[in-house]
């Protein structure tokens, strides 16, 4: 990681011999007021600051330092700030400790003390950074395991966290590959079941005649090969969560059994006659659409009512505004650390691929043709060729788009989105596009991008 430092001085002579005392380890910026200082956090963000307090307008007092450092830590709240003060100015260090200062160094200027308290901060902002990312993989979405800026999918997340704790049983629809399971497995880890088993079980890859035991278990010798006995999957999951995948391909005779479950609790083993309680959380999900299935006769109703106390309609990934292309940066990013292939990126037309084809096997085609891209790539930009993708044709309305024409677009209308759902929080919108905060105000510069809202 590089090592950022902004001193922040008034004085020419100390800010020359502040300079001096680090190695070219470490990128050094020097502001001499409030402005400059705010405009290099912003472009550079620095890891670790040094304030002193006495700046112009009013380089006797403290005014204007204790607002700068508000400013700083209401910018980018996790830079460490180390306030540089007189011996008799203690009162106001310990008072910027107070209001969020990581640190403080008194005056006379010793260099090796100083390197000591500056190196301390860039340890403290990397341990920082490293349970910031442990705590916010879910890369936008606030979920583990979700990826996603669109409000279609900002909703779906919202949906999640209110009923995830309310125990009720869920159905949750949406074609294949579109993370249903994912969505399960988010439902299981933010409700009060959360420590205890998560069973799941798919309807359609199982025989019929094997996924009533697969549910249920059975006892020893129900049927040839049944030397002992064995839990089904709804046991398993006692206490927590049970998920049945492709439910609509449930045969109509287990649904009737399920049914009974869902409505008294209570199993009884393949060849057993002992009913046993269960207690369990029941998620469903399907790629077919069950209220045709119900015409068809080939799902019942009264089980649909049961499954469906709350339904979520799971939009495919060519409906999802903008999530393609944060959705291929973080599969990208991970499948880099994992393969250790350094800092990969697409090129301007492999994005643009990316963001205008339909993905039919949605976020299982995605990851399918990322790691596929990951590993054929022989230069640092993956293209389009790598991702078996063609590049779009520039679209015609009175004139010929460009390519550049049609990036710079769908960035400016990426940015907007970003921007929208972060609150008009910087650090947030980079962290759902995939760029630094810097690139971020680059690009908004570029595009004279509002970076508040109205």
């Amino acid at each position: 990681m590089e090592k950022r430092l902004l001193i922040i001085e008034d004085d020419p002579g100390l800010q020359s011999q502040m300079r001096w005392c680090f190695d070219e380890s470490i990128q050094v910026f020097v502001a001499d007021d409030r402005d400059s200082a705010l405009t290099i956090l912003r472009r550079h963000e620095p890891q670790v600051i040094t304030l002193d307090l006495g700046l112009p307008p009013d380089p006797g007092g403290a005014r204007e330092g204790f607002l700068l450092l508000e400013d700083i830590l209401k910018l980018a709240p996790a830079t460490q700030v180390i306030v540089v003060t007189g011996r008799e100015d203690r009162e106001n260090a310990v008072k910027a400790v107070g209001l969020g200062a990581a640190d403080f160094y008194q005056k006379p200027l010793d260099a090796e003390i100083l390197n000591f308290v500056v190196e301390r901060g860039f340890r403290l902002s990397a341990l920082e950074q490293e349970n910031a990312e442990l705590n916010a993989r879910s890369n936008g979405s606030g979920i583990k395991g979700i990826i996603g800026a669109s409000p279609q999918m900002m909703n779906i997340c919202r949906t999640i966290e209110k009923i995830a704790p309310a125990d009720v049983t869920t159905l949750i629809q949406g074609e294949t590959g579109t993370g249903k399971e994912v969505l399960a497995h988010a439902l299981h880890d933010l409700s009060l079941r959360h420590d205890k088993p998560f069973a799941a079980i798919n309807c359609a890859a199982i025989p019929e005649n094997l996924l009533e035991s697969e549910l249920f278990g059975y006892e020893k010798g129900a049927f040839t090969g049944a030397t002992q006995a064995k839990r089904g999957k709804i046991e398993m999951a006692h206490g927590g969560t049970l998920f049945l995948d492709e439910i609509g391909d449930m045969p109509l005779a287990l649904q009737a059994k399920l049914l009974r479950f869902l409505q008294e609790r209570v199993i009884e083993r393949v060849g057993g006659m002992k009913p046993i309680a269960v207690d369990v959380r029941v998620i469903c999900a399907t790629h077919r659409d069950v209220k045709t299935l119900i015409l068809e006769q080939s799902f019942r109703e009264d089980l649909y009512y049961r499954i469906s106390e709350i339904t979520l309609q799971v939009p495919p990934l060519r409906q999802r505004e903008g999530d393609a292309i944060v959705l291929a940066q973080a599969l990208l990013k991970d499948y880099c650390r994992q393969m250790q292939r350094g800092n990969l990126s697409f090129s301007d037309e492999a994005a643009c691929a990316i963001r205008h084809y339909q993905w039919p096997g949605n976020v299982r085609e995605m990851i399918n043709k990322i790691k596929r891209a990951t590993i054929m790539c022989e230069g640092k930009r993956i293209t389009s060729r790598d991702l078996e993708l063609e590049s779009p044709e520039p679209t015609v309305t009175g004139h010929v788009l460009n390519l550049r024409q049609v990036r710079e677009n769908a960035e400016k209308q990426a940015i907007y989105q970003a921007l929208e759902t972060a609150e008009f929080n910087m650090a947030r919108a980079a962290r759902l596009l995939g760029i630094t905060r810097p690139t971020l105000y680059n690009l908004t510069d570029k595009y004279r991008i509002a970076t508040s809202a109205a």
